[in-house]
């Protein structure tokens, strides 16, 4: 990972990590593709998260998206030429098999869409504005949700909410998501940072073996067998995301994408 400026920004371009006292901020900035991940990305991401857990003075991590949306999921037009977004032990982002020991909250502006809702799943809390939606796309463009938005949303909502999110591709706002649990805190549009760096002091604030051993036993009871159905989560869904099928359904997208 890069490393820090004075002001405790990184250099990557299309991945910012700030530090804010005890709260470590990274931001997804590819605001043109709305924040589409790629795979250097991905290990952007990993670092900072293996930052987070390896600097005692950091307490809770923040993820967010540059505006107009929190991520878009992986970059489909690399997906096509055969790269992917997810890292081995780590899953999509560097995140979503493997989340940090310590409290990381999503901090939602926008549209949080196929991997960017898989992503917001394997954080622990989500701050998100009242305009945020969340879906899961992925029938659409011939592919499936297998960077664990299968496993984690039914855990998150009730599972027939789940299933109708997954088998339409149809969108919840953030409203919605709130009513549902999903969302922690509801807030105004383009506060959702700040209101999570908030959230992350109050936690930072409380005795660090206390909250590291809250979210553990939390998690554990939330995610249950998570790790070993990761495993036969891949076998499922593997041949279907090295189908032609889906990397021409993916192909279509950025096709139409281009030409809007």
């Amino acid at each position: 990972m890069s490393g820090h400026s004075a002001d405790g920004r990184t250099a990557a371009a299309d991945i910012v990590v700030e530090t804010h006292g005890a709260v470590l901020v990274i931001r997804l900035n590819r605001p043109r593709v709305r924040n589409a991940l790629t795979r250097a990305m991905a290990e952007r991401m990993a670092a900072a998260f293996e930052e987070l857990d390896a600097r005692e003075e950091l307490r809770v991590g923040v993820l967010t998206g540059t505006p107009p949306a929190f991520c878009a999921g992986m970059d489909l037009a690399a997906f096509v030429r055969g790269e992917r977004a997810s890292l081995p032990g780590r899953g999509f982002g560097g995140l979503t098999e493997r989340p940090p020991a310590k409290p990381l909250i999503a901090a939602v502006e926008g549209a949080a869409v196929g991997g960017g809702l898989e992503l917001v799943l394997a954080c622990d809390l989500v701050v998100a504005a009242v305009d945020a939606s969340f879906a899961l796309p992925e029938v659409r463009r011939g592919l499936v949700a297998a960077a664990g938005g299968l496993l984690r949303l039914p855990r998150a909502i009730p599972p027939n909410v789940a299933m109708e999110m997954a088998l339409t591709g149809e969108p919840i706002d953030a409203q919605r998501a709130h009513g549902l649990g999903l969302v922690n805190r509801l807030v105004e549009p383009g506060i959702a940072l700040s209101v999570a760096c908030e959230l992350a002091r109050t936690i930072a604030a409380q005795r660090a073996s206390s909250v590291l051993a809250s979210k553990r036993l939390l998690a554990e009871v939330r995610d249950g067998q998570l790790a070993a159905e990761y495993i036969r989560h891949r076998e499922l869904l593997g041949p279907q995301l090295d189908s032609a099928a889906a990397r021409e359904g993916a192909s279509r997208f950025v096709r139409g994408r281009s030409a809007g």
